[in-house]
């Protein structure tokens, strides 16, 4: 019977043998797991596990994903990996292990990036990039299977001063290598700063994905919209509330998003437009304004709040209550709405296609209602 002892020394550890033969330092960040976190909800959305005990004689799980469900048999195991001897004369080997760090080998001073208070192994990277760069390193590659660090790394770059940084990303056959460097100089400094603000507006795993509209369709509408790149870069000093010019943009934005020929300023007239007159389905229509707003809250806490300190050992605290989340049994959930559902405060959603006059067979005739702006005639129109 194989035990995580086994698994430790038989392949742990000759998987970080392997790569430092060909590398002169490897930083192994794992994510750190707090109660009180936005990310909690995201976990539990990914099924749940059965807890086992984290130790040497532990038998290695049979299934992994379910093992890893439980953010407890995570937290042991990440404890059991950081105390790994790793021991190679001349190379640096250097473990996250919570807000610490176990490194072995070559020393280095470590105290710009401990103790560290990053939940994310996402941002955590980040700081042990620069970290590395300012010990004299000019050349580095990183292993992940997720996109928010190819965006941080994007972002980071021009501030790491480096000479490349790759990405190997995905498993099996399924890698490929992003050359960030190049990709980074393609894009252009302005847009990779943006980048992780465009990332969270427009979906992940803490701020929700635009109905039916994926980043391809967003970035297309970026382009086509430059004036958005200079409205995401504010958006590192938004602190309070959000300014009424960078809401019409980001609204424009969204507008063009769901129709590029619409000339409309406001999401709300956006759906009453596409509503009325192009027959848009409610599942097919932007978000309301409100909805909109509580959204910006939770992409501005992500991206703000989070990512845009990733290259400080310490980020600062924002309550996430006050940023779109709300609390209930110490759980944080978000907040999609302040407005009444629509189902509890209207009897029923009547609108005719009068254009002019509304006779006797027009639907709003009919209930006894007056035309509103769902009406084709906007609730205009005279009645005969």
């Amino acid at each position: 019977m194989a035990v995580l002892s086994d698994y430790q020394h038989n392949i742990f550890l000759p998987y970080l043998q392997s790569i430092l033969n060909k590398v002169q330092r490897i930083d192994v960040v794992f994510d750190v797991y707090y109660p009180d976190s936005v990310k909690t909800l995201t976990r539990e959305k990914r099924g749940i596990g059965s807890r086992a005990k984290v130790t040497a004689g532990s038998k290695v799980p049979s299934n992994w994903h379910e093992f890893l469900r439980v953010d407890d048999n995570k937290r042991e195991l990440f404890h059991f990996l950081a105390d790994t001897d790793v021991d190679i004369a001349g190379k640096t080997v250097i473990m996250t292990r919570e807000d610490g760090i176990k490194s072995s080998g070559l020393q280095v001073d470590l105290t710009s990036i401990e103790p560290c208070n990053h939940e994310e192994a996402d941002t955590r990277i980040m700081l042990h990039c620069l970290h590395a760069a300012r010990c004299g390193s000019q050349r580095f590659c990183i292993r992940t299977v997720d996109t928010d660090i190819v965006v941080l790394a994007l972002s980071c770059f021009h501030r790491l001063c480096v000479s490349e940084l790759w990405i190997h990303f995905g498993v099996g056959k399924n890698v490929r290598l992003i050359p960030i460097h190049e990709l980074s100089a393609a894009i252009g400094p302005s847009k990779c700063s943006a980048l992780p603000a465009f990332h969270a507006l427009t979906g992940c795993d803490t701020a929700s994905y635009l109905y039916g509209k994926g980043k391809r369709s967003a970035w297309s509408a970026w382009d086509a919209y430059p004036v958005l790149t200079e409205t995401l870069i504010k958006f590192n000093d938004v602190t309070d509330n959000i300014d009424s010019s960078l809401l019409s943009v980001l609204e424009r934005f969204v507008v063009i998003l769901y129709d590029r020929t619409s000339d409309c300023t406001s999401l709300n007239k956006a759906r009453q437009q596409l509503f009325t007159k192009k027959c848009r389905t409610l599942e097919n229509l932007p978000p309301t304004s409100d909805a909109f707003e509580l959204h910006l809250k939770r992409v501005i806490y992500q991206a703000t709040h989070c990512w845009s300190h990733c290259l400080e050992k310490q980020l600062p605290f924002h309550d996430p209550a006050k940023w779109g989340w709300s609390r209930d049994e110490n759980k944080l959930a978000p907040v999609w709405m302040t407005l009444p559902e629509v189902s509890h405060t209207c009897r029923e959603l009547i609108h005719c296609s009068c254009k002019v006059a509304c006779t006797s067979r027009c639907k709003c005739v009919k209930a006894n209602l007056p035309c509103t702006g769902l009406c084709c005639c906007d609730g205009e129109c005279v009645r005969s």
